[in-house]
């Protein structure tokens, strides 16, 4: 029996702000050297040195040739970021599969990031902030069935524009491909992978990620399977404004990656004897109402750790068994003690196969795991973007963050909602993808706490640029995914601000 468990509200992450802040949020990132690729692999890089005079090969949004500054030759590229681009340069190569490639760049600037997209591995991505011309080397191995992939040039939000010279990728080269990845136009810093996911991804999992019944607009509630005196609830009690109710949390078990599920013997005996038959019927009741439940695993406490082929296979095979089991109708990861982008992905893409097209997937990340594209989180939500429901980021118990614009908000404030969602819906995840994870009262978290009224404004703002606060996106995403809570027992305590404002709120949207 795995020791009692308090596992909200979550510790207070205290970030510096400012360039700070950044470099913080950007320290996580590995910086793979590559290996394998051999001097006599030509170079791939179409004009790497730009000595065309033009961008032939490139596809720049803000970019030009230029010849005032350059590190070899008579030419090299220059580009701007705007307040929301990075101001990105991209080319799609042809390559091997299987095969291990190095990449490399001179750069100069403010911020400017080098890396590969779409590799069917774990994407790399290195950086640099330097007043001078640097070198930035990182290197990759393709995957079984990786046949091109598209290196990319930026810079970060609102910076002075950046320097690329002398570009180079080295490994073995493959037919030109008939049709290019798609690439995301505006990502956030470090290494992107593609938005179409880079996973193992099995011909059964839904296209999309969304399975049918749920409205285009979700509210996700957590269920507490403890007592820590937030009202105590059946499931049968959680408000029908609930569209996904996760029960928090899954056990680890003592086998790598093995998961496991027992409702709380205090919590039932808080219920009058909450029995597993009764826990299965409501699920039932509630799935036959058209909602969706799923098993939360991690939490504050949480160790599962799924670090290599074995775990994953654990993960896949005791998640599917508690599926069947209890009725959930799929997983949320809610993990906060370091995820495995690989080895879990390849765990959800197999538990997904197993699932079929009613698989329901959401991650609650802390606010510093999507800080970037290159933070191991965020890199697993890209690689199952094709079975992934929702991805309902913590806006709370963190502290000051960054938002895509480069500056920096303080948490309990509308701008903290909608500058740090820009970064996930500029950084490759589909606005469905996104929502927006807030307490349900003052009690639920150390901090963060902001009411249902700014809630709906940040939704607002989001989806049609209007009740935006003192920051307001250049775009719009009229089918951002929606809310979280934390949780919808400490909703219950609060006299159900959250199902009632935020949840009707949600279901008009258009």
């Amino acid at each position: 029996m795995p020791p009692a468990r308090h596992r909200r509200p979550r510790a207070v992450h205290t970030l510096l702000a400012g360039a700070c802040a950044v470099a913080l949020g950007l320290s996580g990132l590995a910086l793979a050297t590559g290996t394998g690729a051999q001097a006599a692999d030509p170079d791939l890089i179409t004009n790497g040195g730009f000595e065309t005079g033009t961008l032939s090969g490139w596809s720049c949004g803000n970019g030009a040739v230029q010849s005032t500054t350059v590190h070899s030759g008579r030419y090299a590229l220059t580009s701007t970021p705007g307040s929301g681009d990075t101001g990105e340069c991209t080319q799609t190569v042809a390559v091997q599969p299987s095969s291990t490639y190095t990449l490399s760049s001179w750069v100069q600037g403010s911020y400017v990031y080098l890396g590969a997209r779409g590799t069917g591995g774990t994407d790399p991505g290195t950086w640099t902030n330097s007043a001078g011309w640097a070198q930035l080397s990182t290197g990759f191995t393709t995957g079984p069935g990786t046949t091109s992939v598209t290196v990319y040039l930026h810079g970060w939000y609102g910076q002075p524009a950046f320097l690329a010279d002398d570009v180079s990728l080295i490994g073995p080269g493959g037919p030109q491909p008939s049709q290019s990845p798609t690439a995301t136009t505006s990502p956030s810093p470090t290494g992107s992978p593609s938005p179409t996911g880079t996973g193992t991804a099995s011909p059964t999992a839904t296209s999309t990620g969304k399975p049918p019944g749920l409205p285009k607009h979700i509210l996700t509630g957590y269920w507490q399977n403890f007592d820590n005196g937030a009202t105590v609830q059946r499931i049968s009690d959680v408000p029908a404004a609930y569209d996904i109710i996760a029960v928090s949390f899954a056990d680890a078990t003592t086998t790598p990656g093995g998961l496991g599920f027992t409702l709380d013997p205090a919590l039932s005996s808080r219920l009058g004897g909450y029995t597993d038959a009764q826990f299965k019927a409501d699920i039932a009741a509630k799935r036959a109402a058209g909602k969706k439940v799923v098993l939360s695993v991690g939490g504050q406490n949480g160790t599962v750790s799924v670090s290599d082929p074995t775990s994953a296979a654990n993960f896949a095979s005791t998640a599917w068994g508690l599926m069947q089991g209890y009725g959930f109708d799929g997983i949320d990861i809610d993990l906060e003690n370091g995820v495995n982008s690989v080895y879990l992905g390849q765990a959800l893409h197999s538990l997904a196969a197993k699932s079929g097209n009613g698989f329901v997937l959401t991650m609650a990340p802390q606010t510093i795991d999507m800080q970037s594209t290159g933070m191991e989180y965020f890199k697993l939500a890209l690689n199952v973007k094709d079975i992934l429901t929702i991805v309902n980021m913590q806006y709370y118990n963190s502290g000051a963050m960054n938002g895509c614009d480069g500056n920096v908000y303080s948490q309990g404030t509308e701008d903290f909602l909608t500058g740090l969602a820009c970064i996930q819906l500029k950084g490759g995840l589909r606005p469905d993808q996104v929502g927006l994870g807030v307490p349900a009262s003052t009690s639920a978290a150390g901090g963060g706490y902001v009411s249902p009224s700014v809630v709906d404004n940040a939704l607002d703002c989001l989806a049609a640029g209007t009740n935006c606060g003192g920051y307001k996106p250049d775009t719009t995403w009229p089918g951002i995914g929606g809310a979280m809570t934390w949780s919808t027992n400490w909703d219950a305590k609060a006299g159900n601000p959250v199902a009632g404002t935020i949840g009707a709120h949600l279901h008009a949207m258009p």
